[in-house]
Protein backbone atom coordinates (compact mmCIF):
# COMPACT_ATOMS: atom_id res chain seq x y z
CA UNK A 1 0.00 0.00 0.00
CA UNK A 2 2.80 2.37 0.93
CA UNK A 3 4.67 1.55 -2.28
CA UNK A 4 1.57 2.34 -4.33
CA UNK A 5 1.14 5.65 -2.54
CA UNK A 6 4.76 6.58 -3.22
CA UNK A 7 4.27 5.73 -6.91
CA UNK A 8 1.19 7.95 -7.13
CA UNK A 9 2.93 10.85 -5.39
CA UNK A 10 5.93 10.51 -7.67
CA UNK A 11 3.74 10.64 -10.75
CA UNK A 12 1.71 13.61 -9.54
CA UNK A 13 4.07 16.36 -10.75
CA UNK A 14 4.07 14.83 -14.22
CA UNK A 15 0.28 14.72 -14.19
CA UNK A 16 0.09 18.34 -13.16
CA UNK A 17 2.33 19.29 -16.05
CA UNK A 18 -0.09 17.53 -18.40
CA UNK A 19 -3.08 19.59 -17.21
CA UNK A 20 -3.86 22.81 -19.06
CA UNK A 21 -2.45 25.90 -17.40
CA UNK A 22 -5.93 27.43 -17.41
CA UNK A 23 -9.47 26.70 -18.41
CA UNK A 24 -10.07 28.47 -21.71
CA UNK A 25 -12.67 31.23 -21.74
CA UNK A 26 -15.65 29.90 -23.66
CA UNK A 27 -16.79 32.39 -26.29
CA UNK A 28 -20.05 31.97 -28.21
CA UNK A 29 -19.93 34.10 -31.36
CA UNK A 30 -23.08 34.68 -33.37
CA UNK A 31 -21.31 35.43 -36.66
CA UNK A 32 -17.99 34.32 -38.20
CA UNK A 33 -16.44 37.80 -38.11
CA UNK A 34 -16.77 38.05 -34.33
CA UNK A 35 -15.59 34.48 -33.85
CA UNK A 36 -12.50 35.29 -35.90
CA UNK A 37 -11.91 38.51 -33.98
CA UNK A 38 -12.30 36.80 -30.60
CA UNK A 39 -9.81 34.14 -31.69
CA UNK A 40 -7.33 36.79 -32.84
CA UNK A 41 -7.63 38.67 -29.55
CA UNK A 42 -7.75 35.63 -27.30
CA UNK A 43 -5.52 33.02 -28.91
CA UNK A 44 -5.09 29.97 -26.69
CA UNK A 45 -6.88 31.77 -23.86
CA UNK A 46 -10.25 31.29 -25.57
CA UNK A 47 -12.34 28.44 -26.91
CA UNK A 48 -14.54 29.92 -29.64
CA UNK A 49 -17.68 28.43 -31.15
CA UNK A 50 -19.61 30.18 -33.94
CA UNK A 51 -23.36 29.84 -34.29
CA UNK A 52 -23.49 30.55 -38.04
CA UNK A 53 -21.35 30.21 -41.12
CA UNK A 54 -20.72 32.50 -44.07
CA UNK A 55 -23.24 30.72 -46.28
CA UNK A 56 -26.10 31.30 -43.84
CA UNK A 57 -28.34 34.34 -43.74
CA UNK A 58 -27.61 35.75 -40.25
CA UNK A 59 -31.17 37.08 -40.07
CA UNK A 60 -32.63 33.59 -40.43
CA UNK A 61 -31.13 31.10 -37.98
CA UNK A 62 -32.89 28.33 -36.05
CA UNK A 63 -32.48 28.26 -32.27
CA UNK A 64 -31.44 24.61 -32.26
CA UNK A 65 -30.89 22.61 -29.05
CA UNK A 66 -27.20 22.31 -29.95
CA UNK A 67 -26.86 26.11 -29.95
CA UNK A 68 -28.76 26.37 -26.66
CA UNK A 69 -26.32 23.89 -25.12
CA UNK A 70 -23.37 25.94 -26.35
CA UNK A 71 -24.91 29.11 -25.00
CA UNK A 72 -25.53 27.44 -21.63
CA UNK A 73 -21.79 26.84 -21.20
CA UNK A 74 -20.55 30.18 -22.56
CA UNK A 75 -18.60 32.72 -20.53
CA UNK A 76 -19.00 35.42 -23.20
CA UNK A 77 -21.48 35.87 -26.03
CA UNK A 78 -20.24 38.11 -28.87
CA UNK A 79 -22.85 39.08 -31.46
CA UNK A 80 -23.58 41.94 -33.82
CA UNK A 81 -26.66 43.30 -32.07
CA UNK A 82 -28.65 46.13 -33.70
CA UNK A 83 -31.47 43.58 -34.00
CA UNK A 84 -29.63 41.45 -36.56
CA UNK A 85 -30.24 38.32 -34.48
CA UNK A 86 -33.63 39.42 -33.14
CA UNK A 87 -35.35 36.31 -34.53
CA UNK A 88 -33.18 33.77 -32.74
CA UNK A 89 -30.69 35.15 -30.19
CA UNK A 90 -33.29 36.06 -27.50
CA UNK A 91 -34.58 32.48 -27.62
CA UNK A 92 -31.08 31.09 -27.12
CA UNK A 93 -30.40 33.43 -24.22
CA UNK A 94 -33.68 32.63 -22.51
CA UNK A 95 -33.50 28.88 -23.01
CA UNK A 96 -29.86 28.64 -21.95
CA UNK A 97 -30.55 29.80 -18.38
CA UNK A 98 -27.02 31.26 -18.36
CA UNK A 99 -27.24 34.34 -16.15
CA UNK A 100 -23.76 35.68 -16.94
CA UNK A 101 -24.43 36.18 -20.68
CA UNK A 102 -27.80 37.92 -20.45
CA UNK A 103 -28.19 41.48 -21.80
CA UNK A 104 -26.62 44.01 -19.47
CA UNK A 105 -24.10 41.52 -18.08
CA UNK A 106 -20.35 41.62 -18.82
CA UNK A 107 -20.71 38.31 -20.62
CA UNK A 108 -22.98 39.81 -23.26
CA UNK A 109 -21.19 41.79 -25.99
CA UNK A 110 -22.92 43.52 -28.92
CA UNK A 111 -20.45 44.79 -31.52
CA UNK A 112 -22.82 47.35 -33.03
CA UNK A 113 -22.89 49.25 -29.74
CA UNK A 114 -19.39 50.53 -30.48
CA UNK A 115 -19.77 51.94 -33.99
CA UNK A 116 -21.70 54.67 -35.75
CA UNK A 117 -24.79 53.11 -37.29
CA UNK A 118 -25.96 54.05 -40.76
CA UNK A 119 -29.49 54.06 -42.13
CA UNK A 120 -31.18 54.54 -38.77
CA UNK A 121 -34.91 54.86 -39.64
CA UNK A 122 -37.00 57.69 -38.25
CA UNK A 123 -40.02 55.38 -38.22
CA UNK A 124 -40.14 51.59 -38.13
CA UNK A 125 -43.04 49.87 -39.85
CA UNK A 126 -42.97 46.13 -40.52
CA UNK A 127 -44.64 46.78 -43.86
CA UNK A 128 -41.30 48.25 -44.91
CA UNK A 129 -39.70 44.80 -44.75
CA UNK A 130 -36.76 43.69 -42.61
CA UNK A 131 -35.93 47.17 -41.29
CA UNK A 132 -33.86 47.45 -38.11
CA UNK A 133 -34.79 50.19 -35.66
CA UNK A 134 -31.16 50.59 -34.55
CA UNK A 135 -29.86 51.06 -38.07
CA UNK A 136 -28.22 48.84 -40.66
CA UNK A 137 -26.52 45.99 -38.73
CA UNK A 138 -23.97 44.88 -41.35
CA UNK A 139 -21.15 46.81 -39.73
CA UNK A 140 -18.41 44.24 -40.48
CA UNK A 141 -18.00 45.37 -44.11
CA UNK A 142 -16.02 48.46 -43.01
CA UNK A 143 -12.53 47.74 -41.57
CA UNK A 144 -12.73 50.92 -39.50
CA UNK A 145 -15.60 49.31 -37.60
CA UNK A 146 -13.56 46.15 -37.03
CA UNK A 147 -10.91 48.29 -35.33
CA UNK A 148 -13.48 49.92 -33.05
CA UNK A 149 -15.02 46.59 -32.13
CA UNK A 150 -11.59 45.05 -31.53
CA UNK A 151 -10.76 47.73 -28.96
CA UNK A 152 -14.04 47.12 -27.14
CA UNK A 153 -13.91 43.33 -27.35
CA UNK A 154 -10.33 43.20 -26.11
CA UNK A 155 -11.34 45.21 -23.06
CA UNK A 156 -14.35 42.96 -22.49
CA UNK A 157 -12.26 39.80 -22.63
CA UNK A 158 -9.99 41.25 -19.96
CA UNK A 159 -13.01 42.21 -17.85
CA UNK A 160 -14.54 38.74 -18.03
CA UNK A 161 -11.20 36.98 -17.55
CA UNK A 162 -9.15 39.44 -15.42
CA UNK A 163 -6.52 36.84 -14.56
CA UNK A 164 -5.24 37.06 -18.13
CA UNK A 165 -5.79 40.78 -18.70
CA UNK A 166 -2.17 41.44 -19.59
CA UNK A 167 -2.14 38.70 -22.22
CA UNK A 168 -5.31 40.06 -23.79
CA UNK A 169 -3.81 43.55 -23.83
CA UNK A 170 -0.68 42.27 -25.54
CA UNK A 171 -2.62 40.35 -28.18
CA UNK A 172 -4.91 43.34 -28.77
CA UNK A 173 -1.95 45.67 -29.29
CA UNK A 174 -0.44 43.24 -31.79
CA UNK A 175 -3.72 42.87 -33.68
CA UNK A 176 -4.32 46.62 -33.80
CA UNK A 177 -0.81 47.26 -35.11
CA UNK A 178 -1.27 44.76 -37.94
CA UNK A 179 -4.79 46.01 -38.64
CA UNK A 180 -3.73 49.66 -38.92
CA UNK A 181 -1.01 48.70 -41.39
CA UNK A 182 -3.50 46.70 -43.44
CA UNK A 183 -6.01 49.55 -43.44
CA UNK A 184 -3.44 51.89 -44.96
CA UNK A 185 -2.87 49.36 -47.72
CA UNK A 186 -6.60 48.70 -48.27
CA UNK A 187 -7.45 52.39 -48.40
CA UNK A 188 -4.81 52.98 -51.05
CA UNK A 189 -5.93 49.96 -53.06
CA UNK A 190 -9.56 51.03 -52.88
CA UNK A 191 -8.98 54.60 -54.12
CA UNK A 192 -10.05 53.78 -57.73
CA UNK A 193 -13.46 52.69 -56.40
CA UNK A 194 -14.39 56.13 -55.07
CA UNK A 195 -17.54 57.39 -56.73
CA UNK A 196 -18.21 54.11 -58.57
CA UNK A 197 -21.98 53.61 -58.94
CA UNK A 198 -23.25 50.14 -58.04
CA UNK A 199 -26.42 48.16 -57.47
CA UNK A 200 -26.88 45.85 -54.48
CA UNK A 201 -29.01 42.77 -54.18
CA UNK A 202 -29.58 43.47 -50.46
CA UNK A 203 -28.72 46.45 -48.23
CA UNK A 204 -25.67 44.50 -47.10
CA UNK A 205 -22.78 46.80 -48.01
CA UNK A 206 -23.69 50.33 -46.91
CA UNK A 207 -20.71 50.45 -44.53
CA UNK A 208 -18.38 49.21 -47.27
CA UNK A 209 -19.69 51.95 -49.57
CA UNK A 210 -19.30 54.55 -46.83
CA UNK A 211 -15.67 53.55 -46.36
CA UNK A 212 -14.70 53.40 -50.04
CA UNK A 213 -16.91 56.26 -51.25
CA UNK A 214 -18.88 54.05 -53.64
CA UNK A 215 -22.43 55.06 -54.60
CA UNK A 216 -25.37 52.71 -54.19
CA UNK A 217 -27.75 53.65 -57.00
CA UNK A 218 -30.23 50.76 -56.77
CA UNK A 219 -31.21 47.80 -54.58
CA UNK A 220 -32.73 44.72 -56.19
CA UNK A 221 -34.92 43.79 -53.23
CA UNK A 222 -38.20 45.75 -53.30
CA UNK A 223 -38.03 45.76 -49.49
CA UNK A 224 -35.23 44.58 -47.19
CA UNK A 225 -35.37 40.80 -46.94
CA UNK A 226 -37.94 40.41 -49.74
CA UNK A 227 -36.75 38.53 -52.84
CA UNK A 228 -37.30 40.50 -56.07
CA UNK A 229 -39.72 39.26 -58.72
CA UNK A 230 -38.84 39.38 -62.41
CA UNK A 231 -41.26 42.28 -62.87
CA UNK A 232 -39.50 44.23 -60.12
CA UNK A 233 -36.11 43.46 -61.64
CA UNK A 234 -37.39 44.82 -64.93
CA UNK A 235 -38.38 48.03 -63.15
CA UNK A 236 -34.89 48.30 -61.68
CA UNK A 237 -33.34 47.68 -65.11
CA UNK A 238 -35.51 50.40 -66.63
CA UNK A 239 -34.54 52.87 -63.90
CA UNK A 240 -30.85 52.14 -64.42
CA UNK A 241 -31.00 53.27 -68.06
CA UNK A 242 -30.96 56.83 -66.78
CA UNK A 243 -28.43 56.17 -64.00
CA UNK A 244 -26.20 53.28 -65.12
CA UNK A 245 -24.11 51.28 -62.66
CA UNK A 246 -20.78 49.51 -63.09
CA UNK A 247 -21.59 46.31 -61.19
CA UNK A 248 -24.17 44.56 -59.02
CA UNK A 249 -23.06 43.12 -55.68
CA UNK A 250 -24.41 40.23 -53.65
CA UNK A 251 -23.27 38.42 -50.51
CA UNK A 252 -21.93 34.87 -50.59
CA UNK A 253 -24.91 33.55 -48.62
CA UNK A 254 -27.45 34.92 -51.09
CA UNK A 255 -29.12 33.28 -54.07
CA UNK A 256 -27.19 34.87 -56.96
CA UNK A 257 -29.97 34.62 -59.53
CA UNK A 258 -31.37 38.17 -59.14
CA UNK A 259 -27.88 39.66 -59.55
CA UNK A 260 -27.11 37.34 -62.45
CA UNK A 261 -30.36 38.40 -64.16
CA UNK A 262 -29.39 42.06 -63.90
CA UNK A 263 -25.86 41.24 -65.03
CA UNK A 264 -27.11 39.59 -68.22
CA UNK A 265 -29.68 42.24 -69.06
CA UNK A 266 -27.67 45.33 -68.11
CA UNK A 267 -24.31 44.05 -69.36
CA UNK A 268 -22.52 44.59 -66.05
CA UNK A 269 -20.55 42.22 -63.79
CA UNK A 270 -22.31 40.43 -60.95
CA UNK A 271 -19.83 40.39 -58.07
CA UNK A 272 -20.03 37.93 -55.21
CA UNK A 273 -18.48 39.37 -52.05
CA UNK A 274 -17.56 37.21 -49.04
CA UNK A 275 -19.50 39.47 -46.63
CA UNK A 276 -17.87 37.67 -43.70
CA UNK A 277 -15.02 35.31 -42.87
CA UNK A 278 -15.34 32.10 -44.88
CA UNK A 279 -17.61 33.57 -47.56
CA UNK A 280 -15.05 32.89 -50.28
CA UNK A 281 -11.89 30.84 -50.58
CA UNK A 282 -9.78 33.96 -50.12
CA UNK A 283 -11.60 35.19 -47.00
CA UNK A 284 -10.12 32.72 -44.55
CA UNK A 285 -9.69 35.32 -41.79
CA UNK A 286 -10.47 38.98 -41.17
CA UNK A 287 -7.48 40.17 -43.16
CA UNK A 288 -8.39 37.90 -46.05
CA UNK A 289 -11.97 39.19 -45.89
CA UNK A 290 -10.89 42.66 -46.98
CA UNK A 291 -8.09 41.49 -49.26
CA UNK A 292 -10.55 39.38 -51.22
CA UNK A 293 -13.36 41.96 -51.15
CA UNK A 294 -11.12 44.61 -52.68
CA UNK A 295 -9.66 42.19 -55.21
CA UNK A 296 -13.14 41.27 -56.46
CA UNK A 297 -14.33 44.88 -56.63
CA UNK A 298 -11.22 46.07 -58.46
CA UNK A 299 -11.40 43.19 -60.93
CA UNK A 300 -15.00 44.11 -61.75
CA UNK A 301 -14.14 47.79 -62.10
CA UNK A 302 -11.30 46.93 -64.47
CA UNK A 303 -13.85 45.33 -66.82
CA UNK A 304 -15.72 48.61 -67.41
Amino acid sequence: MRRALITVLAALPLALLAWPAHAALRVFACEPEWGALAQDLGGDLVDVVVATNALQDPHQVQAKPSLIARMRNADLVACTGAELEIGWLPVLLQQSGNAKVQPGQPGNFAAADYVRKLEVPSLVDRSQGDVHASGNPHIQTDPRNIALVAAALGARLAQVDPGHASQYAQRQADFMSRWREAMVRWTAQGAPLKGVPVASQHKAFVYLYDWLGMKEVAVLEPKPGVEPSVSHLEEVLSALKGTPVRMVLYAAYQDPRPSEWLSRNAGIPAVKLPFTVGGTEGAKDLFGLFDDTLARLLAAEARK
